[in-house]
């Protein structure tokens, strides 16, 4: 998956094409600066991939000629609205078509991508007939099949063969076999091919009154129409008129290619979020790598204005790397874990004002909605599904208070069956614990990371993602900062979904987009970012949901973790 990124983690630190969370703007430098992306349209990572399509043993609807299959594709909307993606070519006199047409489309790892796709015979009289003009009621129905985009892309050759099946013959009492459709992606070269770049300015012009400048660079691409898309920021450097900034990663596809135009604006940070323009250049990859090579800078300008500071670009170099992708291709799973907070602040889960109340109607308190929600999409990176839940804050019927104890009520297991499984356990908990306190973390974190730890001790290719659900902050801050430091070395992210009305502040120290890196109380440093955290109430209401606020960085985190240690994928 394309990124652009340094493997420097905190509020320093370069971000690439994450969302980086989506809560308010706080009074730190990477927070105003993820703002200021997010009011300009920039989202999450992507990846560009390429299906293609092929058939077996599809039923013949021609009396004297073999049927004459065309495929269509269609996404499905969470409302079950079909938006058709695209047609393939028709196949003449064949019931075992392979199709040439491609379809190309862009990968979101954190949503779940539901494709339908439905095969028809053209009737003979339209052959000629380009076929994005076919009317598709005039054609005969052969059949369809569903599955998530995520069910294709982790499949270790990923291919994935579906049963086609015809609706108005499911409730015959005789089995009908309707063929195959075998469906293949590929991911794109260009999102594959990065490019590493450091850029430095010299001699910026002052803009603070009382001290030098806080640069950063903001590098977007030029689409149709002259509009801008950021596509990637360096950090913030504080008190520097002629700063160099840590090294930013690229590919191709998220720019358009090496001659498309990119537009590279350096601003002064300022907390309040209206950065201060103090130059611009407009080169494409193929003139930047140009500039490197010369050694000499480019000059910045501003409208009407051409301006004695200069950008240079020290490194330049291109290379094909492991994209998220190829991991996941390669046998990498995500292995999903998720812990509940059952302290007495969430009120009386009989009372209909408690956040843990199960509504009679089914409708779904914010903490079953972050489970499911979360969930749905992590579980098709997890082979077996079998998911480590846990509870926090709470006193079972026969026992102290309970920091960290299974769901499921086992005191030998962890473990439940899937997505249900965990929701079973959860309702099951509640009504076999009493809520106590505080509101303690590090006994969770620490569970998590001992069995990241152990999968690693034993060669494990699992990359552990643990969701913690809460209302209220955490009690022991340095105990949970001192977990986190610790399990920044190991393969495991932490999602943190704060629900309720509690005012979350202290919460987002634990999240290094926020502020300075994790230090633990002995002075060591987090190795880098593993922290996610979301109020729920921010996010729920708008055009982003949590899934997509919590899940943005994911990737990312998951390759620094890789290449930082020279783990490749087996391919």
């Amino acid at each position: 998956m394309g990124n652009c990124c340094s493997d420097v983690a905190g509020g320093h630190a370069s971000v690439g094409t994450t969302a980086g969370d989506l809560r308010n703007q706080a009074d730190t430098a990477n927070d105003a600066v993820d703002y200021f992306l997010r009011s300009r349209g920039h989202r999450g990572l992507f990846s560009q991939i390429e299906l293609s399509f092929s058939a077996s043993g599809l039923r013949d609807r021609d009396v004297l000629s073999k049927s004459d299959p065309m495929l269509v594709l269609y996404t499905k909307g969470k409302n079950g609205a079909l938006e058709e993606l695209g047609r393939t070519e028709v196949v003449l006199n064949s019931l075992d078509p392979t199709w040439i047409t491609k379809h190309t489309l862009i990968y979101h790892f954190e949503v779940v991508q539901v494709l339908v796709f439905r095969v028809y015979d053209v009737d003979t009289q339209f052959h000629n007939v380009d076929v994005k003009m076919l009317k598709l009621e005039e054609q005969q129905f052969l059949g369809e099949a569903t599955c998530a985009l995520s069910e294709i892309i982790t499949r270790f050759d990923q291919s994935l063969t579906l049963d086609l099946h015809r609706d108005d013959f499911i409730t015959s009492t005789h089995s009908q076999n309707y063929g195959k459709l075998l469906v293949h992606c590929e991911e794109s070269l260009s999102s594959k091919t990065a490019i590493e770049m450091i850029f430095r300015c010299s001699d910026l012009e002052y803009r603070d009154l009382f001290s030098r400048s806080d640069p950063f660079l903001l590098l977007s691409k030029v689409v149709e129409g002259g509009m801008q898309i950021p596509i990637c920021k360096t950090e913030v450097i504080k008190n520097d008129l002629n700063p160099m900034w840590k090294p930013v990663f690229l590919n191709i596809q998220q720019v358009g290619g090496k001659d498309s135009p990119l537009i590279i604006e350096c601003y002064n940070f300022n907390s309040n979020g209206k950065h201060d323009l103090m130059g611009k250049v407009k080169r494409s990859l193929l003139e930047l790598e140009k500039i490197h090579s010369s050694g000499q800078g480019e000059k910045l300008f501003l409208p009407n204005k051409v301006l004695n500071s200069q950008l240079f670009v020290d490194k330049f170099t291109e290379s094909v790397q492991y994209t998220f992708l190829d991991y996941v291709a390669g046998g990498f799973e995500l292995n999903f874990m998720v812990a509940v907070d059952f302290t007495a602040s969430n009120g009386n889960p009989r009372l209909p004002d408690s956040l843990h109340y199960l509504d009679p109607s089914g409708r779904q308190n914010a903490y079953q909605r972050a489970i499911v929600e979360v969930g749905e999409v992590i579980q098709f990176y997890d082979s077996d599904k079998r998911f480590p839940a846990w509870g926090f804050g709470a006193r079972p019927i026969d026992g102290p208070v309970s920091h960290c104890f299974n769901l499921n009520g086992s005191s030998h297991y962890c473990e439940v069956e899937g997505i249900q499984g965990i929701m079973t356990a959860y309702t099951s908990a509640l009504l076999n614990v009493s809520l106590a306190g505080p509101t303690l973390f590090g006994p969770v974190i620490s569970n998590a990371a001992l069995i990241a730890s152990h999968s690693v001790a034993n060669g494990g290719r699992k990359y552990f993602v643990l969701l913690i659900i809460t209302d209220g902050v955490v009690t022991d801050l340095q105990e949970t900062k001192d977990a986190l430091v610790k399990a920044s070395d190991l393969p495991l992210s932490i999602l943190i979904v704060g629900v309720g009305g509690a005012d979350f502040k202290e919460m987002e120290v634990l999240d290094a987009d926020k502020g300075e890196p994790l230090e633990s109380s002995s002075g060591r440093v987090a190795s880098r970012d593993i922290v996610q955290f979301v109020p729920y109430r921010d996010v729920q209401s708008g055009e982003i949901s949590v899934v997509q606020a919590l899940l943005a960085e994911l990737p990312t985190q998951f390759l620094t973790y890789m290449r930082s240690r020279n783990i490749q994928p087996s391919l």
